[in-house]
C-alpha cells in the first residue's frame, strides 16, 4: 500500500488508529477470474451473524499491509464486510505485472468478475461499494465501465477517467510522472513501451476511457480531487460524466469535493504555499464510511441535506487580508456563471483584456532539446523527482526560451473558476515542436506562483487522432487545455502567462526533428514564433465569475 493510498483514505476515515479492539475475523482465498487466473483476496467479517453490505478496494500496492488493521477496524465496527485484494500480477495474485490491463471492459475483466463472487457469497447482502484513491480510483472507474451489479455507491479520490490524459498532455509524454512510477512499483517494463508507442489518442486509448461509456456507470459516488493533482481534470470529468451521462442510478446523484492539493490529498500544504483550513472540509460526505452508510443504509448523517459540490476557492496566500482562501458549496460543475474571457498576450510582453490594436507582430523563443526549461512544481506526482504543486517560478521565467506575458496589477478582485484554455499561434522551421502554457499569479510578495498548465505536441495541432507535421514558417493556431481551477486574483495581484517549449524531466523533451516519439535520431533546435495581433490574436482564455465572498449565497441555488 503505497503512502498516497494510506494518507488519503486514513485521513478522509478519520481516526480509524483509535480503534484497537479487534471487531472483526480475517481469511484470504485465491479467487479465480473468468480466465483461470486467481487472484489473492482478503475478507474480513465483523463480529456477528451477516449478511453485511460489502466494501471492495482492489490495490496494485499490496494488500498485506500493517494499516489494513486499522482500516479493517473501522469498516467493520460500521457494519460492513471489507474485502481487499491485489490486482492481477501484483502482491500475491497471478497473472501479468501490468497495470489497469484486466481493470476494466476489456477481454479481462477482474473488477466485474470480483463483484459477482462477492454478490455470490453467503456473507454478502447484495450490497457491494466501492472505494480509494490513486490507482484504486482507477481501478474503480474502469470497473464502473463495465455496468456489473450489483455496484451500488463509490468513493473515487484523486483518478482519472481517461487513461491517455493521465500519461500524456495532448500528445506530450508525462515522463517523469510515469517513468517514476512505473520503477518504482516495479511494473512489467512492457508497460512503458505499449504507453510510449500510442503518443496520440488512438484506438487503444479509445478502448481504454470511460468518456465513451459513461452510461454504463450506474452508481452515486463522491469524486474528490486537487488543483494541483495529476488527474485534476478527470476528477472533474468523471462527476459531470456520471450526473450528466451516467445509468439512472447515477445521474443527479453525484457528489464533488475539490480541494487546494496535490496528490495528497487532505493536506494544507501544496508545493511553497499554504492554505488556510484546506484539510477541514465542510461536508460530511467527505468521509467514505458516511457516504456509504447514507447511499446503502439510508442514514443521513448530515449529508441529505449537503448541496452536491463542494471545493476550495483560492486566494493570494502571501497576503492573509486578500480574498480567497476558503471553501464553498454549490449545486453545480462548472459555475454557470462563469464567462470565458480572453486575456490577451502583446508584443511587449504585457497581457491585458483589450485586444492588440497594432500591427502583427511576433516574438521569438527557442526549444534546445540538449539544454531543457527545468520543471518546477506543477502537476506532479509526491515522490517523484519533481516536487509537485505551485513553486515560484523566477528561475523558469528568468530564461531566454520562456515568454512571460504580465498583466497591470488588477484594480479589483477577480475570481477564476473552471476550465481554462489557451489558443495560440505558432510558427516554426523546425517539422515539430512543444507549446508549454502556465497560468500563475504573482502575488503581494512579487513571486509568481504556478496554478494550471497544459502542452501540446504541435504535430497534434488539427487532431489528437493525426498526426500532421509542420510546414517551415506557416503559421499554425493552437488550442491547449489546461484543466481548472478556482483562484481568486486579488486588488493589485498580476495575471502571468508563460510560454515555452520544454519543460523537464516533467515533459518528455521533444527533439523537434518529426521523428515519432523515442525513435532515435539527431536532436535538432527549433526557432519559434509566437503570432500576436489582431489577425492572429494569441490568448489565455479564463473562466470570469462573479466574485462570491464567504456567507455570500450558495452560487447556482
Amino acid at each position: 500500500m503505497n503512502r498516497t493510498w494510506k494518507f488519503a483514505f486514513l485521513w478522509s476515515i478519520g481516526a480509524a488508529t483509535l480503534l484497537p479492539t479487534r471487531l472483526w475475523s480475517q481469511e484470504t482465498q485465491l479467487v479465480a477470474m473468468s480466465d483461470g487466473v486467481r487472484l489473492s483476496t482478503n475478507v474480513y467479517l465483523p463480529d456477528g451473524k451477516g449478511p453485511w453490505p460489502v466494501e471492495l478496494e482492489r490495490t496494485p500496492y499490496g494488500k498485506a499491509n500493517g494499516d489494513v488493521k486499522n482500516l479493517s477496524a473501522s469498516v467493520t465496527a460500521d457494519g460492513w464486510v471489507l474485502v481487499i485484494q491485489d490486482t492481477r500480477g501484483r502482491g500475491a495474485s497471478e497473472g501479468a505485472n501490468v497495470p489497469f490491463e484486466a481493470d476494466g471492459w476489456g477481454v479481462k475483466h477482474d473488477g466485474a468478475d470480483t463483484i459477482r463472487w462477492i454478490a455470490g457469497q453467503p456473507w454478502c447482502d447484495g450490497h457491494v461499494v466501492t472505494c480509494g484513491a490513486s490507482a484504486l480510483g482507477i481501478a474503480q472507474l474502469m470497473l464502473a465501465g463495465t455496468g456489473v451489479r450489483p455496484l451500488s455507491a463509490q468513493y473515487i479520490q484523486v483518478a482519472g477517467s481517461s487513461s491517455y490524459a493521465g500519461i500524456y498532455r495532448q500528445g506530450v509524454f508525462r515522463k517523469a510522472m510515469i517513468e517514476g512510477w512505473i520503477q518504482r512499483f516495479k511494473f512489467d517494463p512492457s508497460t512503458l513501451r505499449v504507453w510510449t508507442s500510442h503518443p496520440g489518442y488512438d484506438d487503444y486509448w479509445m478502448q481504454r476511457d470511460l468518456a465513451r461509456r459513461y452510461p454504463f456507470a450506474d452508481s452515486p459516488a463522491v469524486h474528490e480531487g486537487g488543483w494541483f493533482d495529476i488527474f485534476t481534470q478527470g476528477t472533474l470529468d468523471s462527476f459531470e460524466g456520471y450526473n450528466e451521462d451516467g445509468g439512472p442510478h447515477a445521474r443527479g446523484r453525484q457528489r464533488l469535493i475539490m480541494g487546494p492539493w496535490t496528490h495528497m490529498i487532505g493536506s494544507d500544504h501544496a508545493g511553497q504555499l499554504t492554505f488556510p483550513n484546506a484539510n477541514a472540509i465542510p461536508a460530511a460526505v467527505g468521509k467514505p464510511l458516511a457516504w456509504f452508510d447514507y447511499t446503502v443504509k439510508g442514514a443521513n448523517g448530515g449529508i441529505g441535506n449537503e448541496s452536491p459540490v463542494t471545493y476550495y476557492v483560492m486566494g493570494d496566500t502571501t497576503d492573509p487580508r486578500a480574498p480567497g482562501n476558503f471553501w464553498r458549496s454549490a449545486e453545480r460543475w462548472p459555475r454557470p456563471e462563469a464567462r470565458p474571457t480572453p486575456l490577451f498576450l502583446h508584443a511587449d510582453h504585457s497581457a491585458g483584456f483589450a485586444p492588440s490594436s497594432g500591427d502583427a507582430a511576433t516574438l521569438p523563443w527557442t526549444s534546445d532539446p540538449d539544454h531543457p526549461v527545468p520543471t518546477i512544481g506543477g502537476p506532479q506526482l509526491p515522490g517523484s523527482v519533481v516536487a509537485p504543486g505551485p513553486m515560484d517560478q523566477a528561475e523558469v521565467e528568468a530564461r531566454p526560451d520562456v515568454l512571460v506575458f504580465t498583466s497591470d496589477p488588477l484594480p479589483e478582485p477577480m475570481e477564476v473558476t473552471g476550465r481554462i484554455a489557451a489558443k495560440i499561434w505558432i510558427s516554426s522551421d523546425a517539422p515539430d515542436t512543444d507549446v508549454i502554457v502556465r497560468l500563475c499569479i504573482v502575488g503581494a510578495n512579487g513571486k509568481s506562483y504556478n496554478l494550471a498548465e497544459g502542452a501540446i505536441r504541435a504535430r497534434y495541432w488539427r487532431s489528437l487522432r493525426e498526426e500532421h507535421l509542420l510546414e517551415p514558417g506557416k503559421i499554425y493556431p493552437l488550442e491547449i487545455d489546461l484543466w481548472s481551477t478556482s483562484v481568486v486574483f486579488n486588488r493589485g495581484n498580476r495575471i502571468r502567462v508563460d510560454v515555452a517549449s520544454t519543460s523537464a524531466p516533467g515533459y518528455e523533451v521533444n527533439p523537434d526533428n518529426g521523428l515519432p516519439l523515442r525513435v532515435p535520431g539527431a536532436s535538432r533546435l527549433a526557432r519559434n514564433l509566437i503570432h500576436l495581433g489582431p489577425a492572429y490574436p494569441s490568448q489565455i482564455v479564463l473562466p470570469v465569475a462573479p466574485y462570491l465572498a464567504p456567507g455570500a449565497g450558495r452560487p447556482n441555488r
